[in-house]
């Protein structure tokens, strides 16, 4: 299944875990994804992300034609170095975030991964998606 949406990637445990950045057009997904880079992040895919499912667990990739491409709008669509495919450990729906939210998750093809709002702006928003990463254990849906 196609998603309209980005999928940035960081390693932990010599695994890739991914977050899945939900938004309509000009949210500013691209945005975020290139300013996550910066902070020790790769690229998945962007704009679309073909997902899937196995023994239970959510994976991304980028569809082919849109392989290690990111849009910098009002630049370029630019090449960069791209992570094959990861595991969906976190999704992110841009917005306005509550102080401390209460957990939430996001069932998608029926895997329910937990779920997070955030300011694609804020000068933190890399941090805050690399410190939510260390916060939950995609494996059990749970906070650590």
């Amino acid at each position: 299944m196609i998603w309209h949406a980005g999928l940035i990637a960081e390693r932990r445990g010599g695994d890739w875990r991914g977050v899945l950045i939900q938004g309509p057009s000009g949210a500013g997904k691209s945005d975020l994804a290139l300013r996550a880079l910066d902070h020790g992040f790769q690229l998945v895919a962007d704009d679309r992300v073909l997902l899937w499912t196995t023994e239970g667990r959510l994976y991304g990739r980028a569809p082919d034609t849109l392989a290690g491409l990111l849009e910098v709008r009002g630049v370029e669509v630019a090449r960069v170095e791209a992570v094959a495919f990861c595991e969906v450990a976190l999704v992110v729906r841009l917005g306005s975030a509550d102080r401390l939210p209460d957990a939430a998750t996001e069932t998608i093809l029926g895997v329910a991964v937990p779920l997070l709002a955030a300011d694609p702006f804020e000068l933190s928003a890399p941090a805050k998606l690399s410190r939510a990463l260390g916060a939950f254990d995609a494996a059990h849906k749970r906070r650590i």
